[in-house]
């Protein structure tokens, strides 16, 4: 944490992955300082005390360094940004190093002096994006993106994108369940994917209040990869099938059949982006065969990122 950090980009990301620690998630949280200072003032005048020291860790590519957003004229101060050339060095060998790096707001101007992001998509605070455009031309960045993910870097504009950053990562370390419990228990409803295009199909038909509808939208998330039937989910929620698919679609708005194969879509997406093979994604989706995907995402064309080729 850098001086002046912005309260939210710390306790924002802290609380959803510590929300992932209580649902039982192998997560461990340490309150890193930038520099030989153990007490910061945030920029909202709250205190940070017993700070640890950057150089204390040694790191892995399991691991994640989060840098908040910080009072954006620190990054025109050049005592600021001298006094920080250790940890610049320090961040810069652990994204060589295969660490993810991550940025919330204005800290990603603080891996742009750690020569982190030359040519790389990135992100930033909508305030700041043109900032970011003219006096750093070899920063390739992203207006109209909530968050970036690529490779081992990870870059959002704003506390409430970094929890929805945090949210992706979570899903992507421990599967879409526990992402979606913890965006239930937090009360956030929509949350939202990179380019803010759609609302996460983890979430979305799930704003009402029957847990017997709970528990089959859970059955059939914890299922994804295996073939599943009306009978196999009325019989995990003790309901006969006629009621399930009634009471299903009177407080979802949609059938069963519809959910289930609107996740595997949107499952089928994000493995994909990930560069997961279309046969291994076909299984973790619940079909026999690559073709069978291949037929459901020409249903779905429309929603397909173009970076994924699947349908040549």
């Amino acid at each position: 944490m850098p001086s002046n950090v912005n309260l939210q980009d710390v306790s924002g990301p802290a609380h959803i992955f510590n929300e992932a620690r209580e649902l039982g998630a192998n997560i461990e949280m340490h309150f890193v300082s930038m520099s030989d200072k153990f007490e910061i003032k945030s920029n909202s005048g709250l205190f940070f005390t017993r700070l640890k020291h950057f150089e204390v860790f040694e790191l892995s590519k399991n691991d994640f360094v989060i840098i908040p957003g910080l009072k954006f004229e620190l990054l025109n101060n050049t005592d600021f940004l001298n006094q920080s050339k250790p940890f610049f060095d320090w961040l810069h060998f652990q994204y060589s190093s295969g660490v993810n790096v991550c940025s919330i707001s204005e800290g990603m101007f603080l891996l742009v002096e750690a020569g982190i992001l030359n040519s790389k998509e990135c992100n930033s605070h909508w305030n700041y994006i043109s900032q970011l455009y003219y006096g750093f031309p070899n920063v390739n960045s992203e207006e109209n993106r909530l968050y970036v993910a690529k490779d081992n870097l990870f870059a959002s504009v704003g506390v409430s994108a970094g929890v929805d950053l945090s949210l992706y990562i979570i899903e992507n370390l421990f599967g879409p369940k526990i992402s979606s419990d913890i965006a239930q228990k937090a009360v956030l409803y929509f949350k939202r994917n990179k380019s803010d295009l759609k609302i996460s199909i983890f979430l979305h038909h799930r704003n009402h209040t029957d847990t017997r509808i709970h528990d089959a939208q859970d059955y059939m998330l914890e299922h994804l990869s295996s073939p599943i039937t009306n009978s196999d989910i009325a019989e995990h929620v003790n309901m006969s099938m006629r009621n399930l698919t009634r009471l299903f679609k009177k407080t979802t708005g949609v059938t069963i059949g519809t959910y289930l194969e609107k996740i595997r879509v949107d499952r089928a997406l994000n493995l994909l982006s990930n560069n997961n093979k279309v046969e291994s994604v076909a299984k973790l989706c619940g079909y026999k065969n690559s073709n069978q995907l291949r037929i459901l995402l020409k249903r779905h064309k429309r929603i397909l990122p173009k970076n994924i080729s699947l349908l040549d």
